[in-house]
């Protein structure tokens, strides 16, 4: 793979189009030393963006949840997307907008810094490898838990919100696994490292829990109301995880990894069912509607 800071083409950086590997910024940024980012990730299907809209409403509702003030218009952060995906010629990637703070002030403060904003996008297939999409990832459980909801911001997409996920993976690949079920702050079933999860019961309907310290991914509503579009019902809930060995199926949802089955969490072990099957396939169907109609 081409490291990210060799590639070539452009990236939208401050309303301009810059060489891709002419963007920069300083050492001493906040965003870098304090977290002081938020971003987005969304899908290019068939050379059409997915969910552009909410996605940038969900960009500006993280920047306002840190303090952040983005200096574009929604409008424009729409238009701007457009215009880096057209110019770097994406038909099937990913896109990722972000958002920080700068080098004005290198503390805990940062009244006086300037928000950049940059929107980066390339070419990119299945998050995971392409064969666990039909027979199913594995995943550990990790030792560290979603914050409480009354010491973070956690419905953001934040940088800083992220450092236990890769700490979580990272230690989910040593062990063998693929991603990490992550706990919440109650000790109840929160999420992946950076997907929405899903269960099956023995009737054929599904759980997921309340997303009440974690992201309510944009995915995961889509997911759902597919499967209510299925007659399929679905139960937002607490889980215990005890209850992992009562369910017969499991399933992540997420911009990056779509629909994706689970085999197994830990020694827990679940079918890759023809329901879920059908429900990614359905998902892939509607976001490439916009060229099959």
């Amino acid at each position: 793979m081409i490291p990210f800071d060799k590639r070539e083409g452009k990236i939208w950086y401050n309303n301009d189009l810059v060489d891709w590997q002419d963007v920069k910024f300083h050492v001493l940024s906040h965003g870098l030393h304090y977290a002081s980012c938020v971003f987005e990730g969304l899908r290019v299907y068939d050379g059409e963006i997915f969910k552009l809209e909410e996605h940038t409403d969900r960009f500006y509702h993280s920047a306002n949840r840190l303090g952040i003030e983005i200096p574009y218009t929604k409008d424009e952060i729409n238009d701007a997307t457009r215009k880096i995906v057209l110019t770097q010629k994406v038909q099937n990637g990913y896109i990722r907008p972000f958002a920080w703070r700068g080098s004005e002030m290198m503390a805990i403060s940062a009244q006086k810094t300037t928000t950049h904003v940059a929107i980066a996008t390339w070419e990119w297939g299945t998050y995971f490898d392409p064969k666990l999409k039909t027979q199913g990832i594995k995943l550990n459980i990790s030792k560290w838990k979603r914050p409480a909801p009354d010491t973070i911001p956690w419905d953001t997409k934040a940088s800083g919100l992220y450092m236990i996920c890769t700490l979580s993976k990272h230690e989910a690949e040593k062990q063998g696994f693929t991603d990490s079920l992550m706990m919440d702050h109650e000790g109840n079933v929160a999420e992946a490292t950076g997907a929405n999860i899903f269960f099956k019961d023995k009737k054929g309907e599904f759980h997921t829990p309340i997303p009440d310290s974690f992201l309510d991914g944009i995915t995961r509503r889509t997911v759902i109301e597919i499967a209510k579009s299925k007659n399929i019902k679905v139960h937002q809930r607490k889980i215990s995880p005890n209850e992992l060995s009562d369910f017969i199926g499991c399933f992540l949802t997420g911009t990056a990894a779509e629909v994706t089955p689970v085999s197994k969490i830990a020694q827990h072990e679940y079918n890759v069912c023809e329901t879920i099957l059908e429900l990614s396939n359905s998902y892939d169907q509607l976001v490439r509607k916009k060229k099959a109609a």
